[in-house]
């Protein structure tokens, strides 16, 4: 009797599951409306991530920090201490994608020559951010990816807490978030 119990528990589970699962693919994620990408440049520190395989490496202090180029696109120069304890840097470029104040970018670590190609570009989508241009969260469209960056490297635990409401109402699982350890400044 007992199996039959699991049994039907199990296949419950299974079909609840699947349909949240299809529930959060099914809604879309929600940009802001307009990003002003002047104010956008600077340094921002990384404070919690979705786990990705080119950050691997990346043990702490991981910042970002955004301008523009000669053509108009953004230069990103990300950076973070490796467990042997030396910075590296990776530099990329940033495009953003329709309208002027779209806050939905491209972004394109590989060599200039292969900017041809639409696979080495990744979606950067501006999916939160305060008045102040403080605090942003930026993902991709099928929510593979999270970032969440401030101005600075620590972050108030409230202003942290609220935020992760926002992203968990948008379908991100925050709990998949790895908080980024940032030297005090």
């Amino acid at each position: 009797m007992n199996l039959i119990y699991s049994s039907v528990f199990s296949t419950f589970l299974f079909l609840f599951s699947t349909s949240v699962f299809s529930q959060a693919a099914d809604t879309p994620v929600k940009t802001i409306s307009s990003l002003d990408v002047p104010r956008y440049l600077g340094t921002w520190y990384e404070i919690a991530k979705f786990p990705n395989w080119f950050q691997r490496k990346c043990l702490s202090n991981t910042q970002a920090v955004y301008s523009v180029r000669a053509d108009g696109n953004l230069k990103v120069l990300n950076s973070c201490k490796g467990a042997d304890g030396e910075t590296s840097q990776a530099e990329g470029t940033a495009r953003q994608i329709g309208a002027k104040d779209s806050p939905k970018l491209e972004v394109r670590f590989a060599p200039a020559w292969l900017g041809f190609l639409p696979m080495v570009w990744g979606d950067y989508w501006v999916i939160d951010l305060d008045s102040q241009y403080q605090l942003a969260a930026v993902s991709d469209p099928r929510r593979e990816y999270l970032w969440i960056l401030s101005r600075t490297p620590q972050l108030d635990q409230k202003v942290y807490e609220e935020l992760l409401q926002r992203l968990q109402a948008q379908q991100f699982n925050v709990q998949k978030l790895e908080l980024t350890p940032q030297a005090s400044k």
